[in-house]
């Protein structure tokens, strides 16, 4: 394309050096330690190296460079480029901004950096016409459309299109994590994760949901996982059966969890009475009969309970709430299970059994009262 090809000629003849904050672990400013535009590396190197016959106590051919730099040996061919060197050794940061005090040993530093406070952006990308404030952002850009993807993990062939994705992905690995949590002393392996997992400590919640307003520590997981609450969707599908469910793990409702069902798979026990459950929280919940803990209370008459739908069941009586109808005759019940006791008197269903006269009920309370009358007789 010869749009890139015009790119890349003239950043190869640009001295302008650029800053990259690309990624969630910003780099800062370039380091002053890259050699100036008119002295390369490659120079440098080929004057230090054996073959030169150069040691590291000579000075190179000021010949050719005659400005050299008394603290390291480097040679230049202008007294400007040593000038700007000297700056490395020193600390001297001449170019500061007046806006936020910010300073810089290179003006080309300071002109990037005055493009944050100006909002200029005069990289014009001609593919998508997204522009760009820095020169290496931009042609990292350009790979989007291009597709290249230049560095190329050494372990597993993995290719980035940006060298600091691939030294991201490098700890994959190492298993290095240096951003450490201050509150927790827990460990990360990139800044984001840090970042996010900070909020656990401030409570910060950033992510709403413009439907209800729920708010969210995590965009990507927690906000987009909650939105399917209003569209309804369910992504994830049993193989077995068909059904499909919002969530594919770690939540109560989950496929994985679905799983267990036809695997009847109940990994957690009770270490108590050996019951079993397909989910942890079905364990912990369980526990509460051991324990005899009520942690779940009625705001209006105090009533506690150990289940949480116990509370909700209860809650009904005191607003007088009847959601669940009858479809033959239009009844309104509180709990959906009188509905279906209520069924029975339409369909006839009599499903308790007197094992004693073989009399039936539709209800078994009503077996219960029955069966005093068999009692009854056999104290006589």
């Amino acid at each position: 394309v010869s749009f890139l090809k015009l790119i890349v000629e003239n950043d190869s003849d640009s001295s302008e050096t650029e800053l990259s904050n690309d990624g969630d672990e910003w780099q800062g400013p370039l380091s002053d330690f890259r050699p100036g535009t008119e002295d390369s590396d490659k120079d440098w190197e080929a004057s230090r190296s054996p073959e030169s016959g150069v040691n590291c106590h000579v000075r190179c051919d000021t010949t050719k460079k005659p400005f050299s730099c008394s603290e390291c040996g480097k040679c230049f061919l202008h007294r400007q480029s040593l000038h700007r060197h000297m700056r490395i050794h020193t600390g001297e940061k001449p170019f500061c901004c007046a806006v936020c005090g910010e300073k810089f040993s290179r003006k080309t530093h300071f002109k990037t950096h005055m493009r944050v406070h100006t909002g200029e952006k005069p990289f014009d990308c001609g593919f998508c016409g997204k522009r760009f404030s820095q020169k290496s952002n931009f042609k990292e850009h350009l790979r989007v459309h291009t597709g290249e993807t230049p560095f190329g993990c050494d372990a597993c062939g993995k290719r980035f299109r940006v060298n600091f994705t691939l030294k991201r992905h490098m700890r994959v690995h190492t298993g290095e994590k240096p951003f450490v949590c201050v509150d927790c002393g827990k460990t990360f392996s990139s800044n984001t994760h840090l970042k996010t997992h900070t909020r656990v400590h401030t409570g910060e919640k950033p992510f709403s949901c413009g439907v209800c307003g729920e708010r969210f520590a995590q965009h990507r997981f927690n906000l987009k996982r909650h939105m399917r609450v209003h569209t309804g969707e369910k992504p994830f599908s049993c193989d077995i059966c068909g059904r499909r469910f919002k969530q594919q793990f770690n939540v109560k409702d989950d496929l994985r969890q679905h799983m267990k069902c036809h695997t009847g798979e109940k990994p957690f026990g009770c270490q108590l009475c050996g019951k079993t459950y397909r989910a942890q929280c079905g364990l912990k919940r369980h526990m509460i009969v051991h324990s005899g803990e009520r942690p779940f209370h009625c705001d209006i008459c105090g009533k506690t309970f150990n289940e949480k739908k116990s509370l909700s069941k209860h809650g009904i009586i005191h607003t007088g709430e009847k959601p669940f109808g009858c479809d033959v005759c239009g009844k309104k019940f509180r709990h959906q299970c009188n509905v279906k006791t209520h069924m029975r008197i339409h369909t006839g269903e009599k499903p308790f059994g007197c094992n004693k006269c073989e009399r039936k009920f539709n209800q078994s309370v009503l077996l219960k009262k029955h069966m005093k009358v068999h009692t009854e007789e056999s104290s006589l």
